[in-house]
């Protein structure tokens, strides 16, 4: 909650902490900008202050072309006054009011279509389709200055039903053509780049080297600093890459060019993963002495959720390695086989579907315990049966419960899954021998006794612990 002073502070020093938090119009020239732009700072008395981009595109500006709003960071979803509405957005971000209604995106969150209203325009400043609009011309804006794609896939793979819908709003809202917009770009056809920004601090090694240590075999790869998997969303498979950018506070993600008409819900996934909406200087500032060796550290989340959560149930007491090659013998054995570009990315992950038609011998005969066979099926069978939904900005409570009702999955999962798929803050699984060994403490209650201090960062602060357990070793 920032005063028009304090927004106009953090402009006048272009300070990336409130990158994506606000946006500036400015009423001498109708357009709108990140608190980074490098333009002239204007006038006090011309700036008017925003808590999205759609919220000033409602009111008339027009993105600036210098500091490109779509490319501005997330908001931090925990900084948020609503939960739900973070959830919502996540959710319109991911493209679903495309195929949804909004009663219909209401429901699936278990509340009505007029409360979701309410909190978004409480929230946002903006409606739900006001919201939805400004995402889809976004991403537009990025395919057209990115991409070579052409004026109707771009149209498409935005959530437009027509080209002409796209011509409309995006000369309604930005005062030119698409095609007069786009500039020339040298990608080739069958690869689209887009780029993620981020709030440094970013300890892209240390997010590689925990991908690479439980990296699905056939599903990722990581290659120098590079990390590298299959994707399936729908109907649709593809691969992506993607690298840090050097000096640059963003991410590159290339996209294989099957994935165009998936992408809003591609890059979604992808800046969960990474942890992208995080605000690091804030969670520093809480945790304080823990983060000092190793500033911006992250906690990984979920691609695929599904995946994540069988393997968390595969590393129930086993080492790291261990739990890693029995994923890869679960892929190789019923993941779909899928060609691509990249050496070692040779299966798709199976989905919840594949696995909960299977019976526990068939997975025991890959040398899986009984107990966790039985686990990961009864997980697909609850996903497959829509009493369990894994990903993020899912209810919290609700689904931590559920977890715990599954056969062979106990508190340490239920929050190790919580933390990842479900992307929440506060998540810990104190039960855990490293946080004890990092701790110098015996029993898990004296864990959660230290840990109070940390809310609402503990899952942040379990990863500076393991990460102490290296630095150590």
């Amino acid at each position: 909650m920032l005063t028009d002073e304090q927004c106009y502070r953090a402009i006048l020093s272009r300070d990336r902490r409130f990158d994506g938090i606000f946006f500036v119009g400015v009423s001498s020239t109708g357009i709108y900008c990140r608190t980074i732009c490098t333009v002239k700072t204007p006038r006090r008395e011309n700036c008017m202050f925003y808590p999205s981009a759609a919220a000033a595109e409602q009111a008339g500006y027009r993105p600036c072309l210098r500091c490109r709003p779509e490319l501005a960071p997330g908001q931090a979803k925990i900084d948020a006054v609503s939960r739900l509405a973070a959830a919502a957005a996540s959710y319109i971000e991911d493209g679903a009011l495309t195929e949804q209604s909004v009663s219909e995106l209401a429901n699936s969150l278990g509340i009505s279509d007029r409360h979701l209203r309410r909190v978004l325009q409480q929230e946002f400043g903006v409606s739900p389709i006001q919201l939805a609009q400004t995402q889809r011309l976004l991403l537009a804006k990025r395919l057209l200055a990115d991409s070579n794609l052409s004026i109707a896939d771009i149209a498409f793979a935005s959530g437009f039903s027509s080209v002409r819908r796209l011509n409309a709003l995006f000369q309604k809202r930005y005062r030119l053509n698409p095609t007069a917009f786009r500039k020339a770009t040298n990608q080739p056809q069958d690869i689209l780049c887009c780029e993620l920004a981020y709030r440094p601090p970013l300890d892209w090694q240390g997010l590689l080297s925990f991908l690479q240590g439980r990296a699905s075999r056939g599903v990722e790869a990581i290659e120098g600093d590079r990390y590298q998997r299959t994707v399936r969303i729908d109907q649709h498979q593809g691969w992506i890459r993607v690298s840090s950018i050097p000096n640059q506070d963003k991410l590159q993600v290339e996209l294989s060019a099957s994935l165009v008409a998936v992408i809003l819900p591609v890059l979604t996934r992808v800046k969960a993963l990474f942890d992208l909406a995080a605000d690091p200087v804030l969670i520093a500032h809480h945790l304080r002495d823990l983060t000092v060796s190793c500033p911006g550290l992250r906690v990984p989340g979920a691609f695929d959720g599904f995946e994540v959560a069988a393997r968390a149930i595969l590393g129930q007491q086993v080492s790291v390695k261990a739990a890693t090659t029995l994923m890869g013998r679960l892929i190789e054995t019923f993941g779909t086989p899928i060609q691509t570009p990249i050496s070692g990315l040779t299966h798709l992950t199976p989905t919840p579907a594949q696995i909960a038609q299977l019976l526990p011998q068939d997975l025991t005969a890959l040398g899986i315990l009984l107990s966790r066979a039985t686990s990961i099926i009864a997980i697909a069978q609850a996903i497959v049966n829509r009493d369990l939904r894994l990903d993020a900005y899912s209810e919290i409570d609700t689904t931590i419960a559920r977890l715990k009702t599954l056969p062979g999955i106990g508190e340490w999962t239920a929050q190790y899954i919580a933390m990842r798929v479900l992307a929440y803050p506060d998540a810990f699984p104190y039960a855990d021998l490293g946080l004890r060994q990092a701790l110098n403490v015996e029993k898990p209650a004296q864990v959660l006794q230290i840990a109070e201090a940390w809310r609402p960062w503990r899952a942040y602060a379990a990863m500076y612990l393991w990460k102490s357990l290296e630095q150590v070793g």
